[in-house]
């Protein structure tokens, strides 16, 4: 690899130094990877779980070591562990088998190239052959064409101009520019690091400018004891308000960072890149467009850059679609460098922190997507999977995944399948960290049957090397956070587990070579790598590569984790062993390449298909339960039907773990074509508890082999609460550190939530528990509670959690791996628990609208309850229906499938307007909350207002927007390569979600009575409901005068009900039920706004004008109305213009409508070479307005008082009001275009005079009468009319204030009219600027300019 570097970088060839971090230095910031993990307390930015307690390891390869010391080698080992799956025995055999010849495909948050180890294979080749962010969170529009000017500069993106190095080739002279806020690239923990160093540089610099701002006041004070004269008083408040000002910079400061200009061209070969990054640097001769090492797309030359030596920071670019849009890559968290650290990092002074295979190379496809935190998207998924095909990757990493409500299910899924069955890459992935309870695994990696997916395991020398505990563990054993099987259609969930933690390779921005992490994100490519390891030995035996043939090695040849079959659903078959599956897969050479698809169902019914056997309700272990399954061998797609295909034939002996309670055939004759067979389940005799079996088929011709195939049976029979009260104990539980107990409860119908107490005792030092529990429900997402308690003393503490009755709970307690380490005291724990609940008649709660409540039944199962009902209205949801829907064909450059089917993007376009400042979110029901369990592709939506300025993004997982009021539009960007599918959603309904603010939360009431909401009467407060006996109240609709305004007919607003009550009691109980333990959704339908009692009234009043004078008039307006429809865009639109303006002005003269319409005309037209001219042409067409108007008339007008009965007085008054303004605009259009006379001509308007060092010495009284100012005079009159400070003639004031130096109070009058300013007009930030850089405040004229990147972009960002 050429590395090119552009800015001095700390160097990273200083010798390794040992890190002691404590277990808080844990998982990646990925905020993804956060969805599948679990936070406690002052951890919340990790995943910290539990080791498990688990039957002891069979065997001591694992790396279970008794009574051991570590020595420097050991411990450096123990960093980056790769003993425990036999890959440094298998590398002592085969030091050449060291991933050479392996390609693997990282998707996670982007692979650093600059990071420690990670720049060349063991045998010198390039370790990084691409990086690629597929989330398109680093795109730059460089649409934009601009030709270079005769001193060799173009003008960027940005507005600078650029100065281009003549001896870059472009032999076209087109250059295509764009620009990005280079913090948009950065992660937080980045931004947030730089943020806070160029803070402390513009803090210097503002404490000079308010230094020298308080001693200007300070000095006129002393001058000017006592200030009398009207000029020394607005002197004075000058100097006030720029100390204030700069006081309110302070408390405002919000650095959006600064602005990379890029710069793209093809030069002949390549398409090329160079980014001006010298808004980064101090020194403003550093980071010049011209001094920048041009790159090119990263897999042609391999060669990256570094921003700043400030942020450290390094970046890749690639140029799509014809130099039109520029990619430049960063890494969105040190997760994926880290990742690609442990798979195939390569030390050579220091090779026992090599990765576990350092002869593969790797691509980074970075699927984070840095405008979510990380989180993946299914644009980024989806390019992924192409870039992994296009580079003919043998492997695939993905350390990401989230909990889902169907199991190998979704468009990713298919895609995934596809790559794996026909493309023959193998896919490996991170299990999950939301153990310990039963059905965590996430998806894709536990969830999918393509996918090799791998849970977390440590070894004694990890716990004492990497986690530094004082007693490591005596064995091997995994995680207590690494998720757990089954699936929720049955399968194991894990299929093999490896090293979840290692201290390896993160970005240099982080200022560290490496970093400890943990988590299944870690052992995910440590099996990844050992899997390289056997893919390289492949490659170089000349052995077929196939998923089916590894992924079976692997399964058939793990050590296994524990003694117990259930185990089986924490570490899969075991801890993977290298040179054992690479002693298989030698044995297995000349073997059909087959994997085994099970589907199976229960007999007697036609869905659900499941892919093994879960009984985990009441019902379906009560009694013995017939299955069919089906076995289907399949052949990767480019099998031979006659070779391969039609002399496939395997007796298959069928074998169980048992036998008592499965039944099944003993053999199967097995053809390509598949097999089906029953089997009887009977778990009725089985004991209370956790119960699982596997049903498997050994070939009889290669008994060796060990399983083809097999099935899992996973039984929880659960212990049933009889009693009433439903109470149910767990006494005298035993704890040391790392250890589980899993309970099975079967939740009384009737139940709707649970009151624990835990008691603890036996200990003395503190210990620290992890709580969970765990049901299932159909098409749901598995629904769990989970808590972290920490006892620094015996005592007890109390839960309360939701639950769902008739269904099994799965109760988890787990203390913490290393709490109470060191003292030998067993902890002992008694759990009780109580079951609660109230039964209604309406799981949700809909007020259609009207005036009627909704009747509700009430009763109790369990036990008496107190009902004490409470419901509020929080939120607002407003429907819309798209603007505007456009459907186009996406560049092949990234988005075209491997089957060569082309991506589709459908762009759909909401507006809505908010009356005042609100949070919002907005919700697709049809697609949110889903994306491996989605067959939609992608989604991804975009909110600005009217200046393009970008408040919020997100995708499937909406987030809230804080909104200031105004008008917003919000883009919907969906992808598929299925054009039908896209054109259905084309009128796709979107909700704005609102959260009320305080004062607009409607609390409900209750009442006893159906006639209680009109009359008042019969409030319902509360009672006790005794077990069986119903009980019926009323919740009331809101009133009108409570509703929110802004709530229009279908609208619907939100909220929550709630029925019980905590026996322990909560405060505000029977007021909020967001502190109940459950509570159901309610909502109220905005009904149709009452009518407007004087909409259809005939306003008829007597006209005194004849029939001819109305037509006349008729005429006249329709000629004006004419003329504000014509366009003047071009010299003849003018031309037409002109002519019927001076036509009409000739036909009425003195007509002020005529002449407003005129002067408006005039002001909006563009303005050419000849300024002066045209600004005179504008103060000539100001005073024909001002002189049709009896000015005196005007005044006496509005110096009486009118009758607002007299419906002719009213009509009168609306017309002088409309005169009044059209006398303001024409003062206020000359005032403007006098004051730019001036500036052109570049007179000043007075004589300044230094008063007292400051620039304000002139107002209206020190201008002699004998020279009267044009400008000041035309500003007395419009002050007559008009409030001068509002935002609509605001910048006249502004202007003034200006001529007469006084900056201070110019800025102060901008400042409140751009707040009044609805959306900001860039016109009004543009002379922010300008008085800024008149005052000499350079570090504020910074400031703005960044912001208005930001505040006026010139186009919306790429999706």
């Amino acid at each position: 690899m050429t590395v090119t570097l552009f800015k001095a970088v700390c160097s990273t060839g200083q010798s390794f130094t040992p890190l002691f971090l404590s277990p808080l230095s844990l998982l990646t910031d990925s905020k993804k990877q956060l969805r599948i993990g679990r936070s406690s307390g002052s951890e919340s930015k990790y995943r910290v779980r539990a080791m498990p307690c688990s039957s002891p390891v069979v065997s001591a390869d694992n790396g279970a070591l008794r009574n051991f010391k570590l020595n420097e080698s050991t411990f450096l080992a123990s960093l980056m562990p790769k003993k425990e799956i036999g890959a440094d025995r298998f590398l002592e055999a085969h030091p050449n088998f060291d991933g050479r010849g392996v390609v693997i495909a990282i998707f996670d948050s982007g692979v650093d190239p600059a990071a420690a180890g990670l720049q060349v294979t063991s045998d010198g080749k390039p370790k990084i052959l691409d990086v690629i962010d597929c989330t398109g969170s680093g795109d730059i529009d460089t649409s934009n064409v601009v030709k270079a000017d005769a001193d060799g500069c173009i003008r960027g993106a940005s507005g600078a101009t650029l100065i281009v190095n003549s001896s870059w080739k472009n032999p076209s002279g087109e250059w295509h520019v764009g620009y990005k806020l280079v913090y948009e690239l950065f992660t937080d923990t980045l931004t947030s690091r730089l943020k806070t160093e160029r803070k402390k540089k513009w803090d210097e610099k503002h404490q000079e400018a308010v230094a020298e701002a308080v001693k200007q006041l300070d000095e006129f004070d002393k001058k000017h004891v006592k200030v009398e004269d009207a000029q020394l008083k607005r002197v004075h408040e000058d100097l006030q308000n720029r100390v204030e000002y700069l006081r309110k910079q302070t408390d405002s400061y919000d650095d959006k960072g600064p602005v990379i200009d890029a710069v793209v061209w093809h030069d002949g070969e390549v398409w090329t890149v160079a980014l001006d990054t010298q808004s980064l640097e101090d020194d403003p001769e550093r980071g010049k467009l011209a001094d920048f090492v041009p790159l090119t797309n990263y897999r042609i030359e391999r060669k990256f850059g570094i921003f700043s030596s400030l942020d450290a920071c390094s970046f890749v670019v690639n140029v799509y679609d014809e130099g039109k849009i520029l990619s430049v890559v960063t890494d969105s968290s040190p997760h994926g460098t880290h990742v690609g650290g442990i798979a195939t990092a390569f030390h050579p002074k220091e090779p026992l922190l090599n990765g576990v295979a350092p002869g593969a190379q790797l691509i980074s496809c970075k699927i984070g997507d840095s405008r979510l935190g990380s989180m993946e998207t299914g644009t980024g998924l989806i390019r992924a999977l192409i870039a992994a095909v296009e580079h003919k990757c043998d492997l695939i990493n993905m350390s990401y995944g989230e909990a889902t409500l169907l199991p190998d299910y979704g468009r990713f899924v298919d895609l995934v399948d596809e790559v794996v069955n026909k493309h023959r890459l193998i896919f490996v992935s991170s299990a999950g960290n939301s153990g310990p309870a039963l059905s965590t695994v996430g998806a894709p990696g536990g969830t999918t049957s393509s996918i090799i997916g791998v849970g977390a395991y440590v070894s004694p020398a990890m716990a004492a090397g990497a986690h530094c505990v004082v007693e490591p563990p005596s064995e091997g054993l995994e995680y207590t956070w690494s998720s757990r099987g089954p699936t929720a259609d049955g399968d194991l969930g894990v299929c093999i587990s490896a090293p979840g933690g290692a201290v390896a390779p993160v970005p240099t921005w982080t200022l560290q070579r490496r970093m400890l992490m943990n988590g299944t994100s870690m052992s995910s490519p440590n099996a990844c790598g050992g899997i390289a390891l056997l893919v390289s030995a492949m490659k170089a035996e000349g052995i077929p590569v196939s998923p089916y043939t590894v992924r079976e090695a692997l399964e058939n040849t793990c050590t296994p984790i524990g003694g117990l079959p259930e185990d089986k659903l924490s570490t899969g078959q075991g801890l993977m062993q290298v040179d054992k599956a690479h002693e298989y897969i030698q044995k297995l050479h000349g073997l059909p390449c087959v994997r085994y698809q099970i589907k199976i169902i229960q007999s007697g019914k036609s869905t659900p298909t499941s892919r093994g056997i879960y009984l985990r309700e009441a019902s379906t272990y009560q009694q013995s339960t017939e299955w069919t399954v089906e076995v289907e061998p399949k052949f990767h797609e480019d099998a031979s039907n006659l070779e391969q295909l039609v002399p496939f034939e395997e007796c298959i002996e069928l074998r169980s773990t048992g036998k008592a309670c499965v039944k099944a055939p003993e053999y199967l004759l097995l053809t390509h074509n598949g097999r089906s067979f029953n089997v009887v389940v009977d778990p009725t005799s089985l004991s209370e508890g956790l119960h699982f079996y596997e049903l498997y088929g050994i070939d009889c011709k290669a008994p060796w082999r060990g399983p083809l195939f097999r099935i899992p049976i996973t039984i929880t029979k659960a212990h049933a609460v009889k009693n009433r009260p439903a109470l149910i104990s767990f006494s005298g539980m035993s704890f040391v550190p790392g250890h589980i107990e899993r309970r099975y409860i079967e939740v009384p119908i009737g139940a709707s939530w649970v009151e624990g107490t835990m008691r603890t005792s036996g200990f003395d030092t503190a210990r620290r528990f992890f709580v969970d529990t765990v049901q299932m429900s159909p098409l749901k997402r598995p629904m769990k509670w989970e808590n972290v308690v920490t006892f620094s003393s015996p005592s007890a503490k109390s839960f309360a959690f939701p639950v769902e009755g008739g269904r099994t709970m799965e109760l988890v307690v787990a203390q913490f791996w290393s709490s109470g380490i060191g003292s030998h005291e067993t902890a002992i724990v008694d759990f009780e628990i109580g079951f609660h609940g109230i039964n209604t008649n309406k799981e949700e709660v809909v007020l259609d609208g009207s005036e009627a409540p909704v009747r509700i039944d009430a009763e109790a199962l369990l036990s008496s309850e107190k009902l004490v009902p409470a419901a509020i209205l929080n939120k607002i949801r407003i429907p819309y229906r798209p603007t505007d829907a456009k459907l186009h064909t996406l560049s092949s450059d990234r988005d075209k499938l491997p089957s060569g089917k082309q991506i589709l993007a459908l762009t759909l376009t909401y507006k809505f307007k908010l009356e005042d400042g609100a949070e919002v979110k907005p919700q697709v029901p049809l697609l949110n909350n889903r994306i491996y369990d989605n067959k939609f592709e992608s989604q991804f939506y975009m909110i600005s207002d009217l200046n393009k300025r970008v408040y919020g993004m997100g995708d499937v997982y909406p987030s809230s927007t804080k909104l200031p009021k105004g008008e917003y539009i919000l883009q919907l960007y969906l992808r598929h390569d299925n054009m039908q599918y896209l054109e259905k959603m084309k009128q796709l309904v979107l909700f704005i979600e609102r959260n009320l603010e305080d004062k607009e939360i409607i609390r409900l009431s209750f009442y006893s009575q159906p006639d209680g909401p009109v009359m008042g009467n019969g409030n319902f407060k509360s009672s006790v409901l005794m077990p069986g006996v119903k009980e019926a109240f009323y919740v009331g609709p809101p009133t009108k005068d409570k509703r929110p305004k802004n709530s229009p007919e279908g609208s619907v607003l939100l909220g929550i009900i709630s029925y019980g009550k905590l026996s322990f009691g909560v405060k505000e109980e029977g007021k909020n039920p967001e502190k109940n333990p459950v509570s159901y959704q309610i909502l109220y339908q905005v009904p149709p706004n009452k009518l407007d009692e004087d909409k259809g009234k005939s306003t008829t009043v007597a006209c005194t004008k004849s029939v001819s004078e109305r037509l006349e008039e008729e005429v006249r307006d329709a000629k004006i109305k004419v003329l504000g429809s014509l366009k003047q865009g071009t010299d003849e639109e003018r031309a037409e213009w002109k002519q019927l303006s001076t036509s009409l002005k000739s036909e009425y003269p003195k007509y002020t409508p005529l002449l407003a319409r005129i002067l408006e005309g005039l002001v909006s037209q563009s303005i050419g070479e000849e300024k002066i001219p045209h600004y005179e042409e504008i103060i000539n067409a100001a005073d024909e307005v001002i002189n049709s108007i009896d000015r005196d008339e005007l005044a006496k007008y509005f110096a009486l008082k009118n009758d607002p009965e007299d419906e002719e007085a009213e009509k009168q008054k609306k017309k002088m009001e409309t005169t009044r303004e059209q006398l303001a605009e024409a003062l206020y259009q000359k005032g403007l275009a006098m004051a730019e006379i001036e500036s052109l001509k570049g007179e000043e308007a007075s004589a300044l005079v230094s008063n007292e060092g400051v620039n304000v010495v002139r107002d209206d009284q020190s201008v002699p009468e004998s020279h009267p100012d044009p400008f000041e005079e035309n500003f007395k009159e419009l002050k007559k009319w008009v409030d001068v400070k509002s935002s609509k003639y605001g910048t006249l004031f502004v202007i003034r204030e200006r001529r007469c130096g006084r900056l201070g109070t110019a800025l102060k009058v901008l400042n409140d009219m751009i707040q009044e300013n609805d959306p900001p007009k860039k016109k009004l930030y543009e002379l922010k600027i300008s008085l800024l850089d008149q005052i000499g405040w350079g570090h504020l004229v910074s400031y703005e300019r960044q912001w208005m990147h930001v505040r006026f972009p010139p186009s919306l960002p790429l999706f």
